[in-house]
C-alpha cells in the first residue's frame, strides 16, 4: 500500500468541495410533501400571533399613556383650553384597542419577519441566505427609522403648520380615533417610504435592472416621489415635501447600495 506524501494533493482533483454548491444541491434535492409544509407554516404563523399578544398585552394595560404620548405632539400645538373629543359612542374603548394592535404588530414586527425568514430559509440557496439576512435586518431598522421620523420630524411640523392656519372663529378639538388613524396612516407611510434602499437593492439582485439604468430614471423618481408624498399625506405642502424629499435621498441611497452588490462585468453599456 502506497504511503501518501506531504506533498500529494489533499482532494484528487486539486479542488476543495465547493461548499455552495453542495448547500445548493441540497436544498434541490430537499423535496417535501405539501403537508410538511403547510404544519410548518402553520407552526410560523402561530409563533408570530403569539409574539404580537405579548406585546399587545402591555400596550393595553397602559393604553391611556400610550395615547397620550402619541398624541402629545398635536397636543402641543391645540389652542390653550382646547382638547381632543370622541365623537362616537365607543371611541373611549375602541380607539386604544385599534391603537394597541396596531402598536402590537409594530412592535413585534421583527419576530414576525423572522418566523417568515425561518420558514422561507430551508429552500434558498446560500448565496441568498448572505443577502437575505442583511436586507432583512436594514428593512426592519429603516422602517423604525421612517416612524421615528415622522414622529419627531413631521408631525410636529404639520401640526405647527394646521394649528397656524385655523381661522379665527374656529376651535381647532380632533376626534380621538380620526387623529389615530391620521398618524397610522403617516407613519406606515413613511416607513414604507423608507424602504426605498432595499427595494432598489432587490431589483438589481434579481436582474431585473442595473445601478445605471435606475439611475436614469432619475427625473420620473423624483415627480413620483411628490406624486406619493401628495397621495399618502394630508392636503399640505409641508407633510408632502418631508415626504417626498426623504424618498428621493432615499432612492439616491439605494443606487449607491446597489452598486455594492452589482457585478461591474455584467452591466449593460
Amino acid at each position: 500500500m502506497r504511503i501518501p506524501l506531504v506533498s500529494d494533493p489533499l482532494y484528487p482533483d486539486d479542488k476543495p468541495p465547493d461548499r455552495e454548491s453542495e448547500h445548493d444541491a441540497a436544498v434541490d434535492d430537499d423535496e417535501q410533501p405539501l403537508l410538511s409544509h403547510l404544519v410548518e407554516l402553520r407552526k410560523r404563523i402561530l409563533r408570530a400571533l403569539l409574539a404580537v399578544a405579548l406585546a399587545f398585552i402591555p400596550l393595553m394595560l397602559f393604553a391611556n399613556d400610550v395615547y397620550r404620548w402619541i398624541a402629545s405632539p398635536l397636543m402641543a400645538h391645540l389652542p390653550g383650553g382646547a382638547t381632543m373629543i370622541a365623537t362616537e359612542v365607543a371611541s373611549p374603548f375602541l380607539t386604544p384597542f385599534k391603537m394597541a394592535a396596531y402598536g402590537a404588530l409594530f412592535i413585534g414586527m421583527p419576530f414576525v419577519l423572522h418566523q417568515i425568514w425561518a420558514f422561507v430559509a430551508p429552500g434558498l440557496y446560500l448565496r441568498e441566505k448572505k443577502f437575505a439576512v442583511p436586507l432583512l435586518v436594514s428593512s426592519v431598522l429603516l422602517f423604525y427609522l421612517g416612524m421615528v421620523f415622522a414622529y419627531f420630524v413631521v408631525f410636529p411640523l404639520v401640526f405647527q403648520f394646521f394649528a397656524a392656519t385655523i381661522p379665527d372663529d374656529v376651535t381647532w378639538m380632533t376626534d380621538i380615533n380620526a387623529y389615530l388613524s391620521f398618524v397610522i396612516k403617516i407613519i406606515t407611510a413613511f416607513g414604507i417610504v423608507f424602504e426605498i434602499p432595499i427595494a432598489t437593492m432587490l431589483i438589481v439582485l434579481a436582474g431585473f435592472s442595473t445601478p445605471k439604468r435606475i439611475a436614469r430614471k432619475r427625473p420620473y423618481v423624483i415627480v413620483g416621489c411628490f406624486f406619493i408624498g401628495m397621495m399618502l399625506t394630508p392636503p399640505d405642502i409641508i407633510s408632502q415635501v418631508l415626504l417626498a424629499i426623504p424618498a428621493w435621498i432615499l432612492f439616491e441611497l439605494g443606487i449607491l447600495m446597489s452598486k455594492l452588490v452589482f457585478k461591474p462585468d455584467e452591466e449593460e453599456e
